[in-house]
């Protein structure tokens, strides 16, 4: 073996397409562009959206609403899961680990207590936030309500 005698592995390599080269190599006189208009130019380049002179579909299609970008979401946890939470697991201090080592919440959610059931038991509670009603009723069952 030796250098002159290497070659690329088979059907790795295509020949290029070589236009403009006269009419006997079929890619002559339009050089495969077609006839006029603006593709066949040179320095032709299409805008992005451009649906050749058709209303483009994002001016076509209807907008409404309107979207908040500084908007947070919450993950909303009901008192009532809370209390089947502490009787299945016995804990004493709920903290967003806890809630995500349960299935209850994603890892990068923020947590929101509402006051939909009742607790029974006096827990700490160790969250982003809690409705009015929720930490009251977290407060008179004995427990803390801390917005961590």
């Amino acid at each position: 073996m030796n250098l002159s005698s290497l070659k690329p592995a088979q059907g790795s390599t295509k020949v290029r397409k070589r236009v403009g080269r006269g009419a006997g190599s079929g890619l002559g006189g339009t050089s495969a562009r077609g006839h006029k208009g603006a593709q066949s130019r040179s320095g032709y380049s299409r805008k992005s959206g451009f649906e050749g002179g058709q209303m483009p579909i994002q001016r076509r299609v209807p907008k409404f609403g309107f979207k908040n970008i500084n908007r947070v979401e919450y993950k909303a946890i009901n008192l009532d899961t809370i209390q089947a939470l502490i009787e299945e697991t016995g804990v004493t201090v709920i903290t967003h680990d806890v809630l995500y080592q349960n299935g209850l919440v994603s890892k990068n959610d923020l947590v929101k207590i509402l006051s939909r059931g009742e607790i029974k038991t006096a827990v700490e509670i160790q969250v982003k936030g809690f409705s009015a009603s929720a930490k009251a009723a977290i407060e008179a069952a004995g427990g803390k309500a801390v917005v961590a």
